[in-house]
């Protein structure tokens, strides 16, 4: 997703995801499984808002298995995104993730137990490839797109023990098809909807990851982001989301926008969920040449470095011009300001001088990187369509599927652009990377010597309008995206029922510290609520109980 292209928002008008049926239920076990929660008993689902961890203790318990667990969502998903609500957020299931949890089951039966993840089901975004699905980026043109290997990440999630549960869906293309795209939506996957309102936005473009796991559809799952992809979903439905410093995780094996912004993250209903997954993802990788970098830089175990009262002693920057695009963004910020103040933290007003300045040249070097970048992985993948002129001409000839709700102009905007060898794309790269990142947020933080800058991430969701288009308000994370610099959202409160969430950003390479704070701040406040699948947002009132009658003499 990116922040200056704001997408049109489009109801649920194509059918629902097509996709493997959920394998058939699997026999009854007479393993004991542990007395659900409030939370998960209120729910109606065994595993609703389960960490990692405490999964991972059921199964090392004997109470649980893979097999059950992996059974359990896809019932889950069956219940929820296929039926009920129908939240439209998963587009294909693994016909092989039985399989993969039947073996992991038989290693820790046999007494290897590969980590934390050993035996944990995850969602995917659809434009990761992972045996033996389709990776479409939600286009038709790619329906048939079946890559032979692994994305590097899936690649390490495999080796740490993840069951891949299936992938899902996406703003088709990443948001970089049209200006006015549809968050949530593609022609493949149809309209994802938000779980804590269904007529309101999951923003985009991983709008399917963060509804899915906002909704317990899997234990956790990995979004991408170019500018915004991650943290925006995130934060409006309730979820913590790290976009990483880019170079941290690979690329190989991504449809990309840009290899100057493009990176994975992990989208979690909690800090330490979120620190796990992006422990196993990072990683050198030869293919891409980014994560060279990263050596030595990358902290691989930042679940453990998790610590409760990291906001003590620590300087935040605090960028209130990123505020005023909603008044109880700015209120439930304030609230958050107060909470960081209250566990011992230093708050400092500061101010990015080019705030803003980085966004037409972002633009051009997006639409440069996006044709050389695209074409690159649709030749190495052997994919149906070859080109993006191809890709073009194939919506074009398919318009009544794929542009029956908006064009592709930034596709042919990104064909009209020349080579990476261009005075006017390097310049453009130069300008945007400077201007966000050496004169923008890297000088903020070490002009106050801060550990981290914070803003409100996004406004409440918007609602579905496929007429006008999102409903889009600001953004406090953009400089970061551009940058290339890690960050971090956290729920930071709810306006009528609705989640939002504050963004932490630093430095390059800061993920331990980031995810210090971020963990400490959730300690604190506790913000994130369980989703409730609501028709719409309940507008009324509430209206305080009249007061008790006097007792009869």
């Amino acid at each position: 997703m990116r922040s200056l292209l704001l997408p049109a928002m489009l109801l649920a008008l194509l059918p629902s995801c097509q996709r493997n049926a959920p394998p058939a239920p699997a026999a009854t076990s007479s393993a004991r499984v542990a007395p659900p929660s409030a939370a998960q008993r209120a729910d109606g689902f065994a595993f609703a808002e389960t960490g990692i961890t405490e999964l991972q203790a059921r199964m090392g318990r004997g109470e649980l298995s893979s097999r059950a667990l992996t059974q359990a969502y896809f019932d889950r998903i069956a219940a929820i995104d296929d039926a009920g609500p129908r939240l439209n957020a998963v587009i294909e299931t693994n016909a092989d993730a039985l399989k993969e949890a039947d073996a992991r089951d038989a290693e820790r039966k046999a007494g290897r137990v590969r980590g934390p993840l050993h035996g944990v089901p995850l969602l995917l975004k659809d434009n990761i490839d992972a045996t033996p699905m389709v990776n479409s980026a939600g286009s038709l043109a790619l329906a048939a797109h079946r890559p032979k290997t692994d994305a590097f990440l899936v690649a390490r999630l495999r080796e740490a023990g993840a069951v891949i549960l299936g992938k899902t869906n996406l703003s088709e293309w990443a948001n970089f098809r049209s200006s006015r795209s549809a968050s949530g939506w593609s022609a493949r996957g149809g309209q994802t909807r938000n779980p804590y309102a269904l007529d309101r936005s999951p923003c985009g473009s991983s709008s399917g990851t963060g509804s899915a796991i906002a909704a317990s559809l899997a234990a956790a799952g990995i979004g991408t982001e170019t500018d915004g992809s991650i943290i925006c979903p995130s934060s409006v439905t309730g979820l913590v989301g790290i976009k990483p410093t880019v170079g941290l995780v690979s690329r190989n094996g991504i449809i990309p926008i840009s290899h100057s912004q493009d990176t994975a993250g992990p989208m979690a209903r909690s800090v330490a969920d979120a620190a796990v997954l992006l422990s196993a993802i990072v990683g050198r990788d030869e293919s891409d040449a980014a994560t060279a970098e990263s050596s030595g830089r990358a902290l691989f175990d930042y679940h453990a470095r998790l610590d409760p009262q990291a906001l003590k002693g620590a300087r935040i920057g605090v960028l209130r011009k990123a505020m005023g695009f909603h008044p109880a963004a700015d209120a439930a910020f304030e609230r958050s300001l107060a909470a960081m103040r209250g566990a011992g933290a230093e708050l400092l007003d500061v101010e990015i001088a080019s705030a803003g300045q980085w966004n037409d040249p972002e633009f051009q070097m997006l639409l440069y990187e996006f044709k050389s970048g695209v074409e690159n992985y649709l030749a190495r993948s052997q994919a149906p369509v070859q080109t993006l002129a191809g890709l073009i001409d194939f919506n074009r000839r398919h318009a009544g599927e794929e542009l029956v709700f908006f064009g592709q102009e930034l596709f042919e905007q990104a064909q009209a652009k020349g080579s990476l060898d261009e005075a006017a794309y390097i310049e453009a790269r130069n300008k945007a990377r400077r201007l966000a990142g050496a004169e923008g947020i890297e000088a903020t933080l070490k002009a106050q010597q801060l550990d981290a800058l914070v803003a409100p991430a996004t406004a409440p969701a918007w609602p579905i309008d496929p007429i006008h288009g999102d409903h889009f308000l600001g953004e406090g994370y953009g400089v970061a995206a551009v940058a290339g610099t890690p960050s971090v959202t956290v729920p930071m409160g709810e306006h009528f029922g609705l989640p939002m969430g504050i963004v932490f950003m630093g430095t390059a390479w800061s993920e331990p510290r980031l995810i210090q704070l971020a963990y400490a701040f959730e300690q604190k406040t506790h913000a994130r609520k369980p989703p409730q699948f609501l028709a719409t947002v309940d507008l009324e009132p509430k209206k305080a109980a009249p007061p008790a009658k006097p007792a009869s003499p």
